[in-house]
């Protein structure tokens, strides 16, 4: 299976979230660009419709496939500054 990984990071003077060397737009706070990624993450999880794709490899050879809609990548948020999730209802309260 394959693993998308998003991460939060400082970019363009505030924050934005990757994937592998790819940004996206820039975000004014922290905040803004974790829940951006946590969307994005999510969307890539939603399945879409199942379909023949077309294409050709590098000997100039085309092919078609059937592209299964509920083929979807893993995903995952990397965040080192976002605070964990309180883990009882005694952290919570802190």
């Amino acid at each position: 299976m394959v693993q998308v990984k998003y991460q939060v990071v400082e970019h363009n003077g505030g924050w934005a979230y990757k994937v592998n060397d790819v940004f996206s737009e820039t975000f004014p706070t922290h905040q803004e660009a974790h829940a951006a990624a946590e969307a994005a993450a999510e969307r890539q999880q939603l399945a879409g419709r199942t379909g023949v794709i077309e294409y050709e490899d590098p000997s100039y050879k085309w092919h078609q496939e059937i592209s299964d809609a509920g083929d979807r990548p893993e995903t995952s948020v990397e965040d080192d500054l976002a605070d964990p999730a309180p883990t009882s209802d005694t952290d919570a309260a802190r």
